[in-house]
């Protein structure tokens, strides 16, 4: 079955138009390269079958002949070398999307999104395998992610990776060698990754998607250069640039600091996409005016972090007022809200910049954050607290920030179990895994009545209760009377 595997696999990238008709023998030859083999005899065609179905029959075939380890990440690696082999040069992807960018940015990003799908780079399959839902919440509608594919992360461990020694090729998983690289077993292979070229604030950097795609057209933005995350005026710059090429996108920044950052901190970039999140959808209540920016639109969204928007036709004037908010941020303390812009020379204030397009303006959504810590909160005072890391425990990123959960793996097991044990009014305190979630099955038993029929839907809801709240723990200016003052206080500094 190898020589028919092989041509259906030749025959789906010529139906993508990964590869040309000149190309079939070349392309055969290439993937008997791959696997180890020196000849071939290309069998009648038979029906199209998925991606999916192809790849798993080859890497078996490959496994039980030695050509391939047992294991999903030596599977991997095999897999994308093979989809590599049949992936367009780097210049050649550029050519295509900048002609299509003569069409419209719209037509240039559409063909390059179905493009990374289609040589498996973004794999289809296993994002089809995510939870999503939505909750509603009094701050809109959450969207809610079980990520399946990603391990969670420590926060402690994402903070000793930005200083920890680079010494590996690629630096990270981020750099621009990732394109084309063959992997290894701790370094996923990319030899089906293809990048765009841009040039932001007069910087060289590459435009990518997401392969673990959260959201439509889950874009990254990146340095061409492995130096760390840094939020200064050169950041607005960038946004704006991004803007002007791709007005149909958001582009955001994860914060600079740990805890308060993402998971990469290394490396500069960015992440956006075509996807409209419940942040960008929550209003104004609020609205303040900065002295000498009065053409500047601005306030206080309602939303559980503490979040400035302004907007402007003129971008200038936006990078003006974002640097200068920035910079009174960075170095503002207010002790009556518990909010110290450093202990022992160590910074804590920072931001968490997201930028878009609407209605023809610049709009620009800063988010203050600070990563200040304490005995009672180790982890961060301003991060999601103990009581809540049953759900969440990792660093609230850009992603999070804007109203999208990304929640780790082990919840799709576990919410499953929980459901099952509160229908049947078992002990859950007495089980391993379960009791975590214990205190919060004790005070959802009190509210509902739950059956086999609601039990997993009532939990989805309250997991969206709980991420909102996740969100306010985050918010360095809480949402009660005393809060909005001490919010009000700052606004007032920056004048």
């Amino acid at each position: 079955m190898i020589d028919q595997n092989i041509a259906e696999l030749i025959q789906y990238a010529l139906s993508k138009g990964l590869i040309g008709p000149d190309d079939q023998t070349w392309a055969a030859n290439q993937l008997l390269s791959a696997l180890g083999l020196d000849r071939w005899e290309a069998p009648s065609a038979g029906p199209a079958r998925p991606l999916e179905d192809i790849l798993r029959d080859i890497l078996d075939w490959a496994v039980e002949n030695g050509r391939c380890e047992p294991g999903v990440a030596s599977r991997d690696i095999l897999d994308t070398e093979l989809m590599g082999r049949l992936t367009p040069r780097p210049s050649a992807v550029r050519r295509v999307f900048w002609a299509k960018y003569m069409q419209s940015p719209e037509a240039a990003t559409d063909w390059y999104y179905a493009f990374s799908q289609d040589t498996d780079y973004i794999r289809r399959y296993r994002i089809a395998r995510d939870m999503k839902w939505v909750s509603p919440t009094e701050y809109g509608d959450l969207d809610i992610t079980v990520n399946l594919s990603k391990p969670e992360k420590d926060p402690r461990a994402i903070a000793a990776a930005k200083n920890a020694p680079q010494n590996a090729y690629p630096a990270c998983q981020l750099c621009a060698e990732n394109e084309g690289y063959r992997g290894r077993l701790d370094h996923p292979a990319r030899q089906n990754h293809r990048m765009i070229s841009l040039t932001l604030d007069e910087q060289s950097w590459f435009f990518q998607y997401s392969p673990y795609v959260y959201y439509n057209e889950h874009c990254i933005v990146l340095n061409s250069q492995h130096i760390p995350m840094k939020i200064d005026r050169s950041t607005f710059r960038k946004q704006m640039d991004f803007l002007r090429i791709f007005p149909h996108y958001f582009i955001g920044s994860n914060a600079d600091l740990p805890i308060v950052g993402g998971s990469i901190l290394s490396h500069d970039h960015f992440q956006g996409g075509r996807y409209t999140f419940a942040m960008a959808k929550a209003p104004v209540e609020t609205a303040v005016s900065f002295p000498g920016y009065e053409d500047v639109e601005a306030g206080i969204v309602k939303w559980p972090m503490s979040v400035i928007r302004i907007r402007c036709a003129d971008p200038d004037r936006l990078i003006d007022l974002a640097d200068r908010i920035l910079l009174a941020w960075r170095g503002y303390s207010d002790p009556a809200a518990d909010i110290y812009a450093e202990t022992n020379g160590e910074p804590h204030n920072t931001i968490t910049p997201i930028a878009r397009m609407r209605e023809e303006q610049f709009e620009l959504d800063l988010v203050l954050r600070n990563n200040r810590t304490s005995e009672e909160y180790p982890l961060g005072i301003f991060h999601p607290h103990q009581e809540l890391h049953h759900i969440k425990k990792e660093n609230i990123g850009l992603i999070e920030v804007m109203g999208l959960a990304v929640l780790p793996a082990r919840l799709k097991t576990e919410l499953a179990a929980l459901a099952d044990a509160l229908v049947k009014g078992a002990d859950i305190h007495a089980d391993e895994t379960l009791s975590k979630h214990a205190p919060w099955a004790d005070s959802l038993r009190e509210k509902y009545a739950f059956t086999a029929e609601n039990a997993l839907s009532i939990l989805q809801d309250e997991v969206g209760k709980v991420f909102a709240k996740v969100l306010e723990h985050a918010g360095v200016y809480k949402r009660t009377d005393a809060g909005q003052a001490a919010f009000l206080r700052f606004v007032e500094s920056v004048g």
